[in-house]
């Protein structure tokens, strides 16, 4: 028993599943078999909706909670850059103060000892602003800032395109489970047929007890596949539903006569690793966390060199000592400080060590995610490509067992064959039925994967994929 999952898209079946499809001037035609399933005390009192593809990704966008909080982290992020470059601007600063002093003095006469008291306010104000003029650290900030801005970008770019691959892993999930389920309700109808000829033909005493039992089995082993895939049917349908956020009724399926599957364009694999390594969201946030190492290099480097401001202000002090009481003095200065260091007990050379050694694990890290991105995109590259074999091999391979049921069939009703045979027969067409269907979703899915590898437009993927769907 299989599942789909995040890269292979399988059926949840075995290898006794029935067949839910009939044929028409050599063209496969889905017979839709209506499972109301109840998805849970909660979506049931709510609403169902019934969407397809761009719907779902767009009520995905709305209410996935790990693309929120994305959008969140990248806000956060942004407001690193204004935060830099705020300290090249000038900061302007005021402090006032006021006191009640109660002063008390004591000191020996030639009479003995003399003490007096004064009491008397005093208070002061000083207004300073201060201009940076060169300081390195503040520059190589604002430059790493602006990497980190273009990395939370890129990371939410990533976190887009991935919530692509979820929604359209679990709306095909869905998908295939309904077919699935379609086709066990289609095959244990068949199964009923045919054990209800079993029966007929040994009461009559043209048939044999054999055929009544493997026909009877093959009821019991449907019923309960049956219930197998409707389970599967309301954890799918669940799953959509948490991405949504909203309970899902129905889905649009896959219109088989309008799915032309195609080459990936363009055609060679290097053209789409190329691209990726281009455009892939995922490089270039690595490359923005190189580029802030680089520019963390540059602020440890700032700690052995000198800053200088102009400063100006004006300051007002009255009775501010008790040498100025009763005395008011007003003070305007404007000028330049220049700040050396010298010695730091070597933190500074540590700092840059350290620095250096982050650079060299972010290019490292952004080396082995280009390659590991290469494999990946050679991954989805062939699984697109094989999968426009694959499907033409499975339609044909569905005409050539449509053939055999018939033809077994009529030599059952001929006496050539047995009920066994015809049995096998059914069985192996809902096989190559359901590995059809599977071929088509895989195909589906890994046209949206290469396209998200590569940086593609995601809204335009998913317009691709949904002008495949009944409307």
């Amino acid at each position: 028993m299989n599942r789909l999952q995040t890269s292979h898209v399988q059926a949840r079946h075995d290898a006794g599943r029935g067949v839910g499809l009939e044929t028409g001037n050599g063209r496969l035609r889905w017979v839709r078999v209506c499972a109301a399933l109840a998805t849970g005390a909660g979506l049931l009192l709510a609403p169902a909706w019934a969407l397809d593809l761009r719907q779902a990704y767009e009520a995905a966008e709305q209410n996935d909670a790990s693309i929120r909080a994305s959008r969140a982290a990248a806000d956060a992020t942004r407001e690193k850059l204004p935060q830099a470059q705020a300290q090249r601007l000038p900061n302007v600063a005021f402090n006032a103060g006021f006191n009640r002093n109660n002063l008390r003095t004591s000191t020996t006469g030639l009479t003995g000892p003399i003490s007096y008291t004064n009491h008397y306010s005093s208070n002061n104000q000083v207004l300073q602003l201060r201009q940076p003029i060169y300081r390195p650290y503040v520059s190589a900030l604002v430059d790493q800032a602006k990497a980190l801005v273009d990395e939370a970008n890129a990371t939410l770019e990533r976190d887009e395109q991935s919530l692509v691959v979820r929604v359209s892993e679990a709306y095909f999930d869905a998908l295939l489970a309904r077919a699935q389920l379609d086709l066990i309700a289609a095959q244990k109808a068949a199964y009923a047929t045919q054990l209800a000829a079993a029966e007929k033909g040994f009461k009559a005493g043209s048939g044999v007890r054999t055929d009544v039992d493997e026909a009877q089995a093959r009821v019991d082993m449907s019923r309960a596949q049956e219930l197998e895939a409707e389970q599967n049917v309301d954890f799918t349908r669940r799953r959509l539903a948490v991405l949504v956020g909203k309970p899902v009724d129905a889905i649009a399926d896959l219109d088989v006569d309008r799915f032309k599957p195609t080459l990936p364009v363009p055609e060679r694999v290097e053209d789409w690793i190329a691209q990726a390594e281009d455009a892939s969201p995922q490089l270039r946030a690595l490359r923005a966390q190189l580029e802030s190492a680089r520019m963390e290099i540059e602020k440890a480097k700032a700690g052995h060199k000198p800053t200088l401001d102009a400063v100006a202000g004006w300051s007002r002090q009255d009775s501010d000592s008790v040498t100025s009481v009763n005395n008011v003095y007003n003070q305007k200065f404007i000028g330049l400080q220049l700040s050396v260091p010298l010695y730091a007990g070597g933190y500074v050379n540590s700092t840059v060590r350290q620095a250096v050694a982050d650079s060299e694990r972010a290019r490292e890290a952004l080396e082995a995610a280009r390659l590991e991105l290469g494999t990946r995109v050679h991954e989805q590259y062939r699984a697109m490509t094989e999968g426009v074999l694959r499907i033409a091999a499975l339609e044909q391979a569905v005409r050539s067992a449509q053939q055999a049921v018939q033809s077994s069939r009529m030599s059952f009703a001929a006496g050539v064959r047995t009920t066994v045979d015809v049995l096998n027969a059914e069985q192996q067409q809902t096989i190559t039925l359901r590995d059809l269907a599977q071929a088509r979703y895989l195909y589906l899915l890994s046209r949206i994967r290469l396209q998200s590898l590569a940086g593609y437009d995601r809204w335009s993927s998913i317009d691709q994929v949904n002008a495949w769907l009944i409307r």
